[in-house]
Order: C-alpha cells, then structure tokens, then sequence
C-alpha cells in the first residue's frame, strides 16, 4: 500500500467541541498579541462542526465571556437567558417542589442549542485562520521513534466490509503536529489508547459515566415559557439508581427535554431511553408537549467523575482537554464552560511551550519529546479547578441512594461550602450490574406514537447515517462472550442501555447470537463503558458518518 500523504503544523486538534475550538481560538489569539505565526488545525469527525455536538443545554457564559468578551457583537447564538428554576421530587402521580440548590441556579445563564454554539465557535475559529477539517474521523494515534506522539492519522474511506478496499476507496492522511491535543468528548477512542500507552490513569479513581438521551420538541405556544428551566429527580427511577431530567424552554415554542441516568445502576433489566420515555408521561410533565411535535432526537455519556478521576492530562507530545479529561460539573450539570476553560489554559501553556521553540520546518524531535508541563498547575489556579473541587464528594455521595445522597449534599453545600477534609471515591460502572437471576424485569408500556416512541423512529429523526458497506465500528474482543456471559448471566443488558436498537439477540436454529446493527449507532459511547466485561470496543465509523443534530 502507498505511502500516507502527510501534512505538518504547529498544533492539531482532534475534535471540533467547544473545548478543542476554544483552544484553537485561544491560541491564534495569543499569536496576534504577539506577533507570532502558529499553525493550528482541527479535525472533526461529524459531517459538519457540531452535527455530533449533543447537550441540554444551559450554559454559563464565564469562559465565553474571557474568550471572546465582544460574543454578543459577533452575534452568538444565546438568545434565550434563563428566567426561572424549577426543582421537583417527583412520585408516579405528584410533583413537589424543592429548593433549587445554589449550584443549580441559572441567574445570568442562557438556554441554547450547544451545536449551534459550536458552528458559531467554528467561525470564529476559521475568520482567525484556524484550519478545520470537518467528516474526517481521527483514526489513530501517530507517535515517533522515541515513543512521543507523533500527530494522528485520519481513517481510510470505502473500505468494504471484508476489509478490502472498494472502488470508493480514499487512502487516509497524516498530520504531524508538535503538540497534538485530544478534545474528543467523552469515552475518546484515541484518548482509551493514550490512557494505556502513557499510564495516564495511574493512582487516580474510574472515570464514571452517565447517559444522557434528549429530544427536540415545537410546542403550542401556549404551553411554552422561554427561559423557565426545570429540573426533576425521583420518579421513574428507583431510589438506587442516579438520575434525573431537564426540560429546558428556548425560543421560537422549542423545548429541549431529556433524561440523564448514571451508568453506574444496578438493575441490567433497566432501560435508559424507556424511562426517558415513561418520565415524559407525568401528569405534571406530559401537558408541555399537548399538541407537540417531536423534531430531533439524540444521546450522549457523559464524564461524571470529577476532579479524583482526572487522568495525567499530559504526555510527551500531547495533551487532554474538555470532557475526554472530564471536566464536567455534575451538580451544576454543566460542562461546556469548564471544557472551554481548559481549551483556553491548555493553549495559554503551548503557546508558551511553543513560541520560545523552533517551529515549522526547522522543529526538533526534542520539541515532540517536551510534555507541555505547566498545563495542569495552570489549571489549579483557575476558577474551574475550583468550582470542581467543591463539588467533588456530591456525585459519589449519591451511593447511599436518592435520599442518602440529597442529605449529604445539602451538608456538603451549606455547612461545609465544599471544603470538607475528605475526598470520597468513584467504582468503575461495568462492574456495578447485578446478576439477572437476581434483579427484577421492568416492564414497559409501549409506545403510544405520539409523546412516547420507539428507539428505531428516534433514530430516524437523528438523522443518523452510515456507509453500510463498512468494517462495524462496533468491535468485539470475544465474540462468545455476549451469548456464554453477557445472555446466560445478566439476560443481554445491551439490547436494553443502548439507545439506539444497535445490539439485538436473535434466535436461530444453532442457537441465539448478537446481532450488531451498527448503522444505528448515534456515538453515545454507553456500550463502550456500561458492558460488563468491557468486550465492546467503539472506534471511529468513516468520518462523516454518525448522527447530524440540527439545533441540538
């Protein structure tokens, strides 16, 4: 096979999210205010910037307003600034209503689509000579001889189902970076592989997860107040299993609504994308979405670890930045400005890093060889580092259930301020799943067509698209291992937490098999975290392929 076309800059960024597009921007800025030329990158596996961005989403505008203070000029899209909270317990008939807790209040904040954030971040990007490269999926991790990361490769396109090239096939390019970051959302593939490379995760707890599923509604305007956000936690789920709901009121009759449940339940019976569907029934919540209509619908795992799971955020030749580090703010249930924090300070260090450096064509392996070392003691001096390290015990804390959690938390909060003298810990997820034999069935209701759906008519409206003759990105280590441990002990749970119908167990005369339905798959990354022996491994589909989220 020929040889890789390759091409070199300063910096490349795998992933066009607000973390990397921050660091980008950041980095040109800092070029300009010193009258110095870095050449900067990115790559984007989605179709287009943001057609795989997916969040509530309320953002807090602290980081945009540092990195760009003038955002309302350039006309950014947050036009819709939060009016009221809501805070609910729910049972399966009631709604009480609870004191918003202080980091849940949205005072100053702006109810959004973070996609259309992200496309507008792009331009902001490109007009500062920012190169983007949008439908081209990072495939793998370059590194030199003496081990430092080299740059990324790009995945071949039209590569057959055998493995063999079509005659669509295309050859995959190189970019050589001197400092390569990885910006690539939650579960990163590329950023599993520097986790094992460079013993990143050494001395520090599991990263834990959680799901979130969303859905895109027009409503009858007179059931839509712009700016009121609720928020809701109890019902459907049981008092073990962490999670809870949004619905978010933007512009133009639009409410944004969805279920986030921690990935670390315990009941392999349980079903994310149904007690999203079943929550949406409350006879306090259904009334929203009278006369409705469902427009766009998604999923996405999100890092919900905190600050004792963050990995070593730098390598030689590299670095980690937004939620592939997992910068997430659980309890504020906002991570889109401490991404874009750490987008900005990790290019405030590389450019220091690589400024009093050769660059271009005259750079030195010992530049590759340098670790961008003052990134994460940046880090500890901003806002963000301690925003994170306030509410570190409040997620862990929800171990001892729905109540035991909301006790602590209030403690935590309001007697303690986030200060108190331990750090509680973090359990991997796929080990949490109790045995089928014992856990009870959940029996959904079906889908009535019109405020509840099935996964297959939400897929469509994702409009997700795949090149059907293509290696599945769905890999497994073992292929016994779904029907000898996955069936026989905990009954399939990845036919149930996978929200878009990808895996299936079908019955044949030999005996029951997985059936991977891969051009389902919307990248939420829930089967690459939740299967209990870590036999699902998700890499890169070709690039473009995936979901493409409008105003999501």
């Amino acid at each position: 096979m020929a040889e890789r076309e390759s091409m070199e800059y300063d910096v490349v960024i795998v992933g066009a999210g607000p973390a990397g597009l921050a660091c980008a921007i950041r980095l040109k800025q800092l070029c300009a205010d010193n009258d110095t030329e870095l050449s900067v990158c990115i790559v984007e596996k989605g179709s287009e910037v943001g057609a795989h961005i997916l969040s509530g989403a309320v953002i807090e505008p602290r980081a945009l307003n540092e990195l760009l203070p003038n955002w309302q000029e350039l006309d950014a899209p947050l036009h819709t600034p939060v009016q009221q909270d809501r805070f609910l317990y729910l049972t399966a008939k009631r709604s009480f209503r609870l004191p918003t807790p202080p980091q849940m209040h949205n005072e100053g904040n702006y109810i959004v689509s973070l996609g259309n954030v992200v496309r507008w971040l792009g331009e902001q990007a490109e007009s500062l000579g920012v190169e983007i490269y949008p439908g081209f999926a990072a495939a793998e991790v370059l590194y030199n001889d003496d081990g430092s990361v080299k740059g990324i490769a790009t995945g071949d396109m039209g590569v057959g189902k055998d493995g063999q090239p079509t005659d669509q096939y295309q050859q995959g390019i190189e970019l050589h970076a001197r400092q390569t970051v990885f910006a690539e959302g939650c579960r990163g593939s590329l950023t599993k592989s520097l986790f094992d490379r460079f013993d990143l995760r050494k001395g520090v707890d599991p990263q834990t997860y959680g799901i979130g599923i969303k859905e895109l509604w027009e409503v009858d305007a007179s059931t839509h107040h712009p700016g009121l956000v609720i928020h809701t936690i109890g019902w459907p789920l049981d008092k073990e299993t962490y999670g809870g709901s949004f619905l978010y009121h933007l512009e133009n009759n639009q409410i944004a609504v969805g279920f986030v449940i921690g990935l670390d339940y315990r009941n392999p019976y349980l079903s994310p994308y149904e007690e999203f569907q079943r929550f949406k029934t409350h006879p306090d919540i259904r009334g929203y979405f009278t006369n409705g209509r469902r427009v766009a619908y998604g999923a996405r795992a999100i890092s919900e670890g905190g600050l004792q799971s963050l990995p070593k955020l730098t390598f030689p030749g590299g670095l980690l930045i937004g939620d592939t580090a997992g910068f997430l703010n659980v309890p504020k249930i906002k991570g889109s400005h401490t991404a874009m924090k750490s987008g900005m300070t990790a290019a405030e260090s590389l450019f220091q890093c690589l400024s009093s450096e050769t660059t271009g064509s005259e750079k030195t392996s010992s530049d590759k060889n340098d670790e961008v070392g003052d990134y994460r003691e940046r880090l500890s001096r901003t806002w963000m580092w301690d925003e994170l390290h306030r509410v570190r015990n409040i997620r862990p804390s929800f171990r001892w259930g729905l109540w035991g959690g909301m006790v602590y938390s209030a403690l935590d909060t309001y007697l303690l301020r986030g200060k108190a003298p331990w750090t509680m810990h973090h359990h991997a997820d796929h080990e949490q799943l109790r045995k089928a034999s014992d856990s009870r069935p959940i029996d959904y209701p079906k889908p009535d067509g019109e405020l509840t759906f099935d996964r297959l008519s939400s897929v469509f409206i994702s409009n997700t698209n795949h090149e059907e003759n293509q290696v599945s990105h769905l890999q497994l280590n073992d292929t016994s291992t779904p029907i000898t441990v996955n069936l026989a002990q905990y009954d399939a749970p990845e036919q149930r937490y996978c929200p878009a119908g990808v895996y299936e167990i079908v019955s044949e005369e030999a005996g029951p098999r997985l059936q991977i339905n891969a051009q389902n798959c919307v990248h939420c990354k829930t089967c690459d975290i939740k299967d209990p022996t870590q036999n699902i491994n998700w890499v890169t589909p070709e690039g473009g392929g995936g979901p493409n989220y409008p105003n999501m």
